[in-house]
């Protein structure tokens, strides 16, 4: 798997703002969608925030939705993670993926092919 390389992350205070990025150059499939995802001790790796190629449409999880903004500059092939408003309960391990046309739904971890190494955030209160 082409590994995706991401920067950005660390502590803040809860209220505070943090951009994650993501460089998928050397991702060299066909990209379908992109996205965000996050996995905190002890609990699943949740689907957080996803692009699609076609047109930059965006889906959020719940959880994020009017907090976190996603975005790509496509010419320099970088995923972005904007996050404001950051709570306690968004402390995760952060990791971006990339993935090619399938059935999966783009929350389903099993759809994307490349993962990054993934950056620590961390939001006290």
């Amino acid at each position: 798997q082409e590994r995706l390389v991401q920067s950005g992350g660390g502590s803040v205070q809860a209220g505070g703002s943090l951009k994650l990025s993501c460089d998928a150059s050397r991702y060299t499939y066909s990209r379908d969608c992109m996205g965000w995802f996050r996995q905190a001790p002890g609990k699943e790796r949740e689907g957080v925030a996803f692009i699609y190629n076609d047109g930059d449409s965006t889906l959020y999880a719940d959880s994020v939705k009017g907090r976190f903004t996603i975005s790509q500059d496509n010419a320099k092939n970088t995923l972005y993670l904007q996050m404001n408003s950051l709570k306690p309960e968004d402390t995760a391990m952060y990791y971006c993926a990339a993935k090619t046309w399938n059935g999966y739904s783009p929350f389903d971890s099993r759809a994307y092919n490349s993962w990054s190494q993934g950056t620590q955030v961390t939001v006290s209160s």
